[in-house]
């Protein structure tokens, strides 16, 4: 099989010959167990004991992310790294044998992008958590890939730095996983997302060889830009080991404002005017009417449930005042019939408590939600609300947006039964309805959460035929053989 390509189930079906043999076969099961066993010993040769999981009953638990709808199969085993050379052992010893490889963190993932396939290898980074470096004078980190978001933000913080971009889950993912999915958050519409902070990285290939990109200088355009090709790509064309992470100067305390609006059209006309009006909020997010009751359900905050929009907004400069007092006024011209900015940090930090709650505070509507991340220019931004609000209708479905509305990127979250058949298929066909709308309004798919599983089919509608074979001959070049996290992206 040497040099040639196999996709996903090719891999998958190739361990699963050899561990899966038929029961009633004594000689086949006797095969598939040493098969089995040959796996898990070729890959202790290079790894202590307890870094190897085979207990079914625990490699279970790593079968899935955090998605609705993604299939997930058992993995062979389960292994958990510390070292880079210990990685690069893993990766040969699955070259060799030919068994599909999916890396993980810490599985907060929306997408399946972390699913396992039956027979794999899942390769948990989440031991791999040492801060290597922090270093003030070139605002850089060099971290490993198991590092939660939010301690590496405080101990950049410690320095007088900050480390930008936050997902909701920042006190749970992991650096690496942000990386896989070029994952966002709250502070994108001032401070950009994942992508603009990796300035270079440690990266196993599926062979097993070691490749560094990028550079820890503050300029450099050497050669094509690996290091943007390996942010996003979840996993399918490296193991990425270690991360060198831009840093900025750690900016004042932000102020937040909280506007109530009568429509959801009249809160997007404020976002465009703020927008047009050269404000650089360094948040700018919006709750709709379901979403702000849906808090109010769950924690009780005495949120304004007769507003029909909440935005928030906030800024991170010398004078926050003033500058809530000119986005203030802004939001009276939208139509806004109450402005409320907060006077001081505490507050700031109960207005995005709200925000903050909202995905939680929704999933507690029905028990399960499918949480959608489509991003649409900010002048189409309303025409994204009204469409959602239409296909909630049609469906007969409770959908919740909250939204980045600063840079377009919305939160469509369907709510739903998962007990009920009829409803679980609804939801799923909304789901795929406000995706198309997205395309239509000039959008994308995701903005954050990445494709997974869950988006492959939509990744290929919006990108054409012609921009899904460029994307296979990259998959070709850095896993030939199609181990790495198989059945993805792609």
């Amino acid at each position: 099989m040497d040099g040639v390509h196999t996709d996903g189930r090719e891999c998958q079906a190739v361990i699963m010959s050899r561990i899966e043999a038929p029961v009633e076969d004594g000689a086949a099961a006797d095969e598939g167990a040493a098969a089995a066993g040959d796996l898990s010993g070729r890959l202790l040769a290079g790894l202590p004991a307890e870094a190897v999981l085979t207990d079914p009953d625990v490699t279970a638990s790593y079968a899935n992310d955090m998605a609705s709808f993604c299939p997930a199969g058992a993995p062979a085993v389960v292994v958990l790294p510390r070292t880079v050379e210990q990685v690069q052992h893993v990766m040969r010893v699955a070259t060799e044998l030919r068994v599909p490889v999916v890396p993980q963190g810490a599985r907060t993932g929306l997408s399946g992008g972390a699913n396992a396939t039956d027979g794999c290898i899942v390769l948990s980074l989440t031991k791999m958590d040492r801060i290597l470096e922090i270093s003030p004078v070139d605002r850089i980190a060099m971290v490993e890939p198991g590092v939660i978001n939010a301690t590496l933000s405080h101990a950049v913080g410690e320095h007088g730095l900050y480390y930008p971009p936050d997902p909701s889950s920042w006190e749970m993912c992991t650096i690496g996983g942000n990386i896989g999915t070029a994952s966002g958050g709250l502070c994108c519409v001032k401070y950009g997302v994942t992508a603009e902070y990796v300035l270079g990285l440690d990266v196993v290939l599926a062979d097993g060889r070691l490749m560094s990109t990028g550079r820890r200088t503050a300029k450099g355009v050497a050669g094509y830009d690996l290091t943007r090709l390996f942010v996003g790509s979840e996993g399918s064309l490296g193991i990425v080991v270690r991360a060198v992470l831009a840093l900025r100067p750690k900016p004042p305390q932000q102020l937040v404002l909280a506007a109530e609006f009568p429509s959801a059209a009249a809160a997007c006309d404020a976002v465009c005017r703020i927008m047009e009006g050269g404000h650089v909020p360094s948040l700018l997010e919006l709750m709709d009417r379901t979403t702000v009751k849906a808090v109010n359900d769950l924690a009780h905050m005495g949120l304004p449930e007769t507003t029909e929009a909440l935005l928030l907004a906030a800024f991170d400069t010398v004078a926050p005042a003033a500058d809530l007092a000119a986005v203030g006024a802004l939001c009276e011209a939208a139509g806004a019939t109450e402005v409320v900015p907060a006077e001081d940090a505490a507050e700031s930090e109960l207005l995005l408590k709200a925000r903050r709650l909202s995905l939680t505070a929704l999933e507690a509507v029905k028990g399960t939600t499918m949480i959608d991340d489509v991003c649409v220019p900010r002048s189409r931004l309303g025409e994204m609300l009204a469409g959602v609000e239409r296909i909630a209708a049609t469906y007969g479905l409770t959908i919740g947006v909250c939204a980045h509305a600063g840079d377009g990127n919305t939160h469509p979250t369907v709510c739903f039964d998962a007990q009920d058949v009829d409803e679980s298929r609804r939801a799923r066909e909304s789901f795929d309805e406000i995706m198309a709308l997205g395309l239509e309004l000039g959008g994308t798919i995701t903005g954050e959460h990445g494709v997974g599983v869950l988006k492959k089919e939509w990744l290929a509608r919006e990108i054409g035929p012609v921009g899904v074979e460029m994307q296979r001959a990259v998959k070709q070049a850095f896993d030939p053989l199609g181990i790495l996290n198989p059945g993805k992206v792609l």
